[in-house]
């Protein structure tokens, strides 16, 4: 498949400005994947975030969360996570906004399936995962 579908998962209230720099780079690195900027751009009633965001998740191939440092309160992401696995999309995590192997991470996301800011790991990834889940 060319250029996999992705949504990216985020921390709105702390990682936003991580998120554009993602999509921004993304757009000038060789990592062969489409980032759709999906992101509600008010604020929605929660059942019907939920519904437009299941919709959009299941409509990608792989969903990539921005791991910031405060990523364990984000309870959006965490749902978004468990959305993923619902719809057998695979995921993995990147750390942005200075966190590490340290930082707490969200429900649902595994330490092991979350990198560094590299391109190249991100292009690894997605690779494997374009392997996994819906995409076999």
């Amino acid at each position: 498949m060319n250029n996999p579908r992705t949504f990216v998962s985020f921390d709105y209230d702390h990682n936003d400005q991580s998120k554009i720099r993602f999509v921004g780079q993304s757009k000038n690195s060789k990592t062969p994947f489409f980032i759709k900027d999906w992101s509600s751009k008010s604020s929605l009633p929660q059942s019907q975030w939920e519904k437009i965001v299941k919709e959009k998740i299941n409509k990608c191939n792989i969903v990539i969360v921005l791991a910031g440092k405060f990523m364990a309160s984000a309870s959006g992401v965490a749902k978004e996570i468990a959305m993923a696995k619902e719809q057998n999309v695979p995921f993995f995590g990147v750390y942005v906004g200075g966190a590490n192997e340290k930082s707490r991470l969200p429900i649902g996301l595994n330490r092991n399936r979350t990198i560094k800011w590299t391109w190249n790991g991100i292009a690894s990834a997605i690779d494997q995962l374009m392997g996994e889940g819906k995409n076999k």
